[in-house]
């Protein structure tokens, strides 16, 4: 005998999807726009020029182009219990982002540990829910 109805499970599964596209979108929109000057989601330090500066900038797309990669793996190998992990390490870079702005004394944007926590979140969501659905499809089949 179940606790939770179905329609509410339904309800909560079609939130937790949509939320996880939602962020998935977001996290390569951010990482692609940070890039350019005038789109980012972020502010940059404009006093700052050089190499320091643009390494924030770079890791955010490179975190985009993998975040792109990482989804289609796990879509293509029907593995969504890999956004675990994924997710887990977004919010590890919450602090990697503070860290590195404390290290080169650069002032890093409020909104990017948020990003990271948004997102990191939204994958353990959306992985959790998979990899239970799947423990359960699997348990009363």
């Amino acid at each position: 005998m179940s606790l939770i109805s179905p329609r509410v499970t339904q309800v909560a599964k079609f939130f937790t999807d949509a939320n996880f596209y939602i962020s998935v979108i977001f996290l390569v929109y951010g990482g692609l726009t940070a890039i350019t000057e005038n789109y980012s989601i972020f502010e940059f330090n404009e006093d700052l020029f050089g190499i320091m500066h643009n390494n924030l900038r770079i890791a955010l797309l490179y975190l985009a182009m993998t975040e792109v990669v990482i989804c289609v793996y796990c879509f293509i190998s029907n593995q969504p219990k890999m956004m675990l992990f994924v997710g887990y390490f977004l919010i590890m870079m919450m602090g990697s982002s503070t860290f590195y702005g404390k290290v080169n004394s650069i002032p890093i944007d409020n909104n990017i540990p948020l990003f990271f926590l948004y997102t990191g979140i939204s994958h353990i969501l959306f992985g959790l829910l998979l990899s239970l659905e799947k423990v359960n499809t699997k348990k009363y089949s």
